[in-house]
């Protein structure tokens, strides 16, 4: 009788009178325990707590999640057993759930699809915490039921953007040549480089709240650079981004969920050379962002009507370099490094969907004049510019880190200018991405036939 009551009572949690919506946020803890892996190194300590953190929107069809977890990527079975997860804790479909990574270095990665395959071979429970993973799943998907009992009303909906100065630049500088000249990455030591222009960036960081009239319910955040200052420590950290939502949400009062937007090529390299203050530094930067976006803030009313949800199943091509005898080949062998193993499982298991036919499912959040793109891999800021272009009458953010078994997603110009981003073993898809994926954008936004296909 306790489990019939306690499944009613979650069902007229998520009813809701026509017109009216309602929110709940939730987080739980993500840090793993100490001699776990992380992404690089194992865990020897805690520099700061990592969390996963969500909400969930009701009143507007079936229940809509977004969440954001600070590790470095959830690949394959481990982004679609989260989404699952959620999926059922909220009554609502698997495609109405949006999860994604802020890609912190210092932190865990999570691959159940890559693991099967590793531990058929000897080689399983060896690169992340498996337990833990699930561990956090399972608290996450009883954190979000219990949310939803205390659900609030939201009336209205408040957006805002902020510029975040000296913290974004690009990585990637092109010589005279058109090709790759230098690479600038999260910390460069050399002036030289560091002296270049910061580049093709979006210095902007877009703020989406919702609120019961003049009470703040819940606020999104999304801004596109790596997210990290300094790593391989085996300190867990959520580093600067982190660091900012947690101080705003200190300062508010107001639960906060920050995703990281399409930052695949843009990192603060030419603002940071390592030092180890720099990540407080970097920190108080993105929060005054972050305020400037909170401050700016203009509310709008917001119902039902006002909300939707869209899905665009897209075939990403596959990097013409995989071939899956050489994949099987080294997670097969156990002589091979373990790293190298674990990527192998991962790429294979990646192209096997593609073969499959199996799409990558895009999905944009519509809020009155605002638009929410849910994307994959490591995507270039050009996919993120791109999207606000083609809509400039709307107040357009993105969220990538969805799906991290596509590698870096770059422009089709990236891979012939050459560089870290698009090689063989950093990127899954094939120069031809580009197209394919602003098609998708641009149905996903509802921009025009005649929308340009290029920035």
């Amino acid at each position: 009788m306790k489990i019939a009551w306690g499944f009613f009572f979650l069902a007229f949690a998520l009813a809701s009178p026509a017109g009216s919506l309602r929110m709940a946020a939730f987080e739980v803890d993500a840090t793993p325990p100490v001699g776990s892996p992380l992404a690089y190194d194992q865990m020897t300590g805690v520099d700061s707590e990592l969390s996963f953190r969500g909400l969930v929107l009701l009143g507007a069809g079936d229940p809509i999640v977004l969440g954001a977890i600070d590790w470095i990527g959830l690949s394959n079975d481990g982004q679609l057993e989260f989404r699952k997860a959620l999926a059922r804790a909220a009554q609502t479909r698997v495609e109405r759930v949006a999860m994604h990574s802020l890609h912190q270095h210092d932190a865990p990665r999570c691959d159940f699809s890559a693991e099967g395959l590793l531990a058929r071979h000897g080689a399983g429970g060896k690169h992340f915490n498996v337990a833990h993973a699930r561990k956090v799943i399972a608290e996450a998907a009883v954190a979000l039921e219990e949310a939803v009992k205390g659900a609030q009303p939201v009336t209205h909906l408040g957006l805002g953007a902020g510029e975040v100065r000296m913290v974004a630049s690009n990585r990637r500088i092109i010589g005279p040549d058109g090709k790759l000249q230098h690479m600038r990455f999260t910390a460069t030591r050399d002036p030289a480089i560091r002296a270049f222009p910061a580049g093709t960036i979006d210095p902007r960081l877009c703020l989406i709240s919702f609120w019961n009239r003049e009470k703040a319910v819940a606020a999104l955040s999304y801004y596109a650079t790596h997210p990290q200052s300094y790593y391989r420590t085996g300190m867990a950290s959520p580093d600067f981004p982190g660091m900012a939502r947690n101080k705003r949400e200190k300062e508010t009062g107001v639960p906060h969920v920050h995703f990281t937007g399409a930052g695949g090529n843009i990192g603060a390299g030419k603002w940071n050379d390592g030092a180890h203050e720099n990540r407080q530094v970097l920190a108080d930067r993105v929060a005054a962002g972050m305020k400037a976006a909170w401050e700016s803030t203009r509310k709008v009313p917001l119902r039902s009507a006002d909300v939707s949800w869209r899905v665009e199943p897209v075939l990403l091509p596959v990097g013409q370099h995989l071939k899956e005898e050489t994949l099987a080949a080294v997670v097969e062998i156990e002589s091979e490094p373990l790293e190298k193993r674990y990527q192998a499982a991962k790429v294979l298991t990646w192209l096997r969907r593609c073969r499959r036919g199996e799409p990558v499912e895009l999905s944009c959040l519509s809020l009155r004049q605002a638009r929410i793109l849910h994307m994959p891999g490591e995507l270039f800021v050009e996919y993120q510019l791109y999207a606000q272009e083609v809509r400039p009458d709307l107040f357009v953010a993105m969220a990538a880190y969805g799906d991290y078994a596509p590698g870096y997603i770059g422009t089709t110009a990236a891979y012939s200018e050459g560089g870290y981003e698009v090689e063989q073993r950093s990127s899954m898809v094939s120069p031809g991405v580009e197209p394919i994926l602003k098609a998708a954008i641009r149905r996903l936004v509802g921009a025009a036939e005649g929308a340009p296909a290029s920035p």
